[in-house]
């Protein structure tokens, strides 16, 4: 059968625009990644003021991000944006990341931290329940439901953009009203005053802790690196908000809806994460105890709490034992959505590049649902392989670095294209031109230099580098393999 039988079908309104932004960005890292942010910056101040920063960051790149998102809406999207304003190169280096790792390493861990949340309702999914051995590898009943999580929901969306963007509403909207039942749970019934004191008595002494509760206190150069290691967890929590763009030429009103989206889903998420650090403060104490039992999440504090799992200690603090179920639950929910929205995005991007004969030819066809069948598939299929690997994690650590390092290339990428297409229509023009999309590239290029001087993770950080440079060969090897498809 042939896959050239369809063509794109513009179903994706402004609603559905926002919930695939909002529930890209939501996954499993805001009930996180709050306990090792603590440990970094050690006072309730600074945990603020990470996410903050997080926040004006990814709003400052989302209004900026928006003028290239109105140019040129069409299949793709930041890959379309880097052609346009550099060359093929710079764009297949972006695409081929994206690919690697970048997509399909989050869709990995996405659907590996949905199979151990269901596992806390459903024992028998767990990593130490292992189905079958070979050599030294394991296969579990986690790697199989994560498994089979991204091969129905790819199944879905191969089905057609109608059935994936059902799913992103039904779970976006699920999760975003539990989410903010969770801050007004914990407004209303879990504030506790020992907490309070605890937390914003001294909240500007910064210090350093380790896994096993040692402190060192932070000079303001050491504060400045410590925030810069800390928004590795909360940037990452909150990426995923371009994605949007992958699939401009399913939109309706493509360029006043990509922009508006990704202006209202980042905004939600940034007061929704606000809140809910401010509500994590308030019911539990910063500080705790490492070697408490792990039952006793008030004793083990924000920091210490088990598994790193701050929002379930937090839910279990404010509803007993029940809320770790609560929280299992409204986890399993996010992490489903989440995978949905970024799975049906990702497979346009190397759409887009199989067109310009830089990837697969059969990535760059249409199947009769209108939708790139084989580039989603593709995408299935590695990122399973990652699931089995178990090696997402640590790929993930080394392109976090390579992430950032695109953005603000895109970003420039407005200032190249100000002056060589000053004619081209821009139906939308940056918020705060130049200062803002200004101040995103020396933030987010200080976010950079800061993970490469590290000795935490200058070595990460290089790697990602090295995977990007990969991209390189790689570029002449598909150029040549697949020039002027057809």
């Amino acid at each position: 059968m042939s896959e050239e039988q369809g063509h794109f079908k513009r179903a994706i309104t402004l609603f559905d625009a926002i919930m695939i932004v909002t529930g890209s960005m939501i996954g499993s890292g805001i009930f996180i990644v709050s306990a090792d942010i603590s440990r970094q910056v050690g006072s309730a101040g600074w945990l603020l003021v990470v996410w903050v920063i997080t926040g004006f960051i990814t709003l400052a790149g989302a209004v900026s991000y928006g003028e290239l998102a109105a140019m040129f809406p069409k299949v793709g999207g930041q890959y379309v944006y880097l052609r346009e304003a550099y060359n093929k190169l710079v764009a297949f280096l972006y695409g081929w990341s994206l690919f690697l790792v970048i997509q399909t390493g989050v869709i990995a861990a996405v659907a590996v931290a949905f199979a151990r949340f269901v596992g806390v309702l459903m024992p028998w999914f767990s990593e130490t329940n292992v189905l079958f051995r070979i050599a030294s590898f394991n296969f579990t009943t986690v790697q199989l439901l994560a498994i089979l999580m991204l091969v129905g929901l790819t199944w879905v969306n191969s089905r057609g953009v109608q059935g994936g963007k059902l799913i992103s509403n039904i779970f976006g909207s699920t999760k975003l009203v539990a989410l903010a039942l969770l801050i007004l749970f914990g407004l209303a019934l879990g504030i506790n005053d020992q907490a309070v004191s605890l937390n914003f008595h001294d909240m500007w002494n910064a210090a350093s802790f380790s896994p096993t509760g040692q402190s060192v206190p932070l000079t303001t150069w050491g504060l400045v690196g410590a925030i810069g290691l800390a928004m590795t967890g909360s940037l990452f929590s909150a990426d995923s908000w371009n994605n949007i763009g992958f699939s401009g030429d399913e939109i309706v009103r493509p360029e006043r809806t990509i922009v508006l989206s990704m202006a209202i889903g980042t905004g939600i998420v940034t007061a929704l994460y606000l809140l809910i650090n401010l509500v994590y403060l308030l019911v539990m104490p910063l500080h705790g105890d490492p070697a408490a039992a792990a039952t006793d999440v008030v004793s083990r504090g924000i920091m210490y709490a088990a598994n790193d799992r701050v929002a379930t200690a937090v839910a279990e603090s404010i509803l007993g034992r029940a809320g770790a179920y609560v929280m299992a639950g409204l986890i399993m929910i996010s992490t489903f959505g989440a995978n949905n929205s970024i799975i049906l995005s990702g497979a346009r991007a190397y759409y887009a590049m199989a067109k310009d004969g830089l990837f697969f030819p059969g990535m760059g066809r249409l199947n009769k649902a209108g939708v790139p069948g084989v580039a989603l598939w593709a995408q299935c299929l590695w990122a399973c392989g990652l699931c089995l690997s178990g090696s997402y994690g640590q790929l993930l650590n080394y392109v976090m670095f390579s992430v950032i390092l695109f953005y603000v290339i895109t970003i420039i990428g407005i200032f190249i294209l100000r002056r060589t297409r000053p004619t081209t229509p821009r139906p939308y023009r940056a918020l705060g031109y130049p200062v803002i999309p200004l101040l995103y590239v020396v933030l987010a290029s200080a976010f950079c230099v800061v993970l490469l001087v590290s000795p935490a993770t200058a070595r990460d950080s290089g790697m990602g580098l090295l995977l990007v440079a990969l991209g390189v060969p790689a570029y002449f090897l598909f150029g040549k393999g697949f020039a002027n498809p057809k």
